[in-house]
């Protein structure tokens, strides 16, 4: 079968090619798996990381991935074969050993065993993949395919983001950055919390711009004030500085949630300017996101598919996975990239 390959890690820049089109063995499903031919996979900027090294793989060769959309076209032993045919999508899960205390308390994201789909295992950059069965998620019918890949891992992990806010309806809610995993939050606030504001601070105007046309309340600089404090901030930044910045305009009482999986050294003098007063006093709360659950992806999929949340996507065909991964690390063009793997 096709698929792309990692077999060296390298930056990613015009004249690179770090992933390599190969003709390898089609894996086959063990005990508990399924085998799933792949139809779309989305490119995310993890993958940037996986093959940058700031998140390196265990093992080379690679194929990288981990917003899967496929059908099951086989199952392994112990799996019920009612499943086959059944259109599923899978995310940055794609196992957990389903006994410690964290997965019997629906917080298998952080369970020892976890296994990341496409740096743990082989992922979705090729024409099959295996994975446990339990991590197949059903996804909802009337969803297209290319458009839920990134509902996948963005839309999932802004679901969990806004959930550990806590946000209640009329709350303010602020958003830093305003990339794939932002805009899908502000389409889903609008939808569970009628009269929530929604404040985006972001540094460039064009996502600005983006933002008000979906419907938030206020645009503005990291270190410019919103109209009010909001009751919860979500950052899904690279960076130290909107932290700081974002202490700074919560309400008391408030909490900021950092969905984001790495931070930048760059600005790290930031945290110097912590102040106890202005940032942290008045029982402000700091929650990190680690990963998504099964419960995450199912959930936000059905109400993906309820109040029609349709990312913009641009295709782009297997073999030209390098060209896709240059326009996600360069901005290049707006939109989710999603590579198209069967026609």
């Amino acid at each position: 079968m096709r698929a792309m390959q990692l077999h060296q890690l390298t930056p990613v820049t015009q004249r690179a090619t770090p992933l390599r089109i190969d003709e390898i063995e089609a894996p086959q499903p063990a005990a508990g798996q399924v085998l799933i031919e792949v139809g779309v996979c989305g490119v995310c900027h993890t993958e940037l990381d996986e093959i940058e090294g700031r998140l390196p793989p265990p093992r080379l060769p690679l194929v990288p991935g981990h917003q899967v959309v496929g059908t099951i076209i086989g199952v392994g032993r112990g799996v019920n074969d009612a499943r086959l045919g059944e259109r599923v999508g899978v995310g940055w899960i794609a196992s957990a050993c389903g006994e410690c205390d964290y997965c019997r308390s629906d917080r298998e994201n952080l369970c020892p065993e976890f296994v990341a789909t496409g740096r743990d295992i082989d992922g979705g950059y090729a024409e099959r993949m295996v994975v446990d069965a339990r991590f197949a998620c059903p996804i909802p019918g009337t969803l297209d395919d290319a458009q839920v890949a990134p509902l996948l891992c963005a839309g999932a992990i802004g679901y969990r983001s806004l959930r550990l806010a806590a946000l209640e309806n009329g709350e303010p809610l602020g958003l830093t950055g305003f990339g794939g995993s932002a805009h899908l939050v502000l389409q889903l606030v609008r939808h569970r919390y009628p009269d929530s504001a929604v404040f985006v601070f972001a540094r460039n105007a064009a996502e600005r711009e983006f933002a008000r046309q979906l419907g938030a309340r206020w645009t503005g600089n990291t270190h410019e004030r919103p109209p009010e404090p909001p009751a919860a901030i979500i950052d899904t930044t690279p960076a130290w500085t909107p932290i700081v910045a974002t202490l700074g305009h919560l309400a008391p009482g408030g909490r900021l949630v950092i969905n984001a999986i790495r931070k930048e050294g760059r600005d790290q003098s930031a945290l110097l300017a912590l102040e106890y007063p202005s940032h942290l006093w008045l029982e402000k709360r700091i929650q990190s996101v680690a990963n998504v659950t099964r419960r995450d992806i199912v959930e936000f999929l059905e109400l993906a598919a309820e109040i029609d949340i349709r990312p913009t996507v641009r295709t782009f065909p297997l073999e030209e996975a390098n060209r896709a991964l240059i326009e996600l690390k360069t901005r290049s063009v707006r939109g989710a990239k999603v590579l198209k793997i069967r026609e």
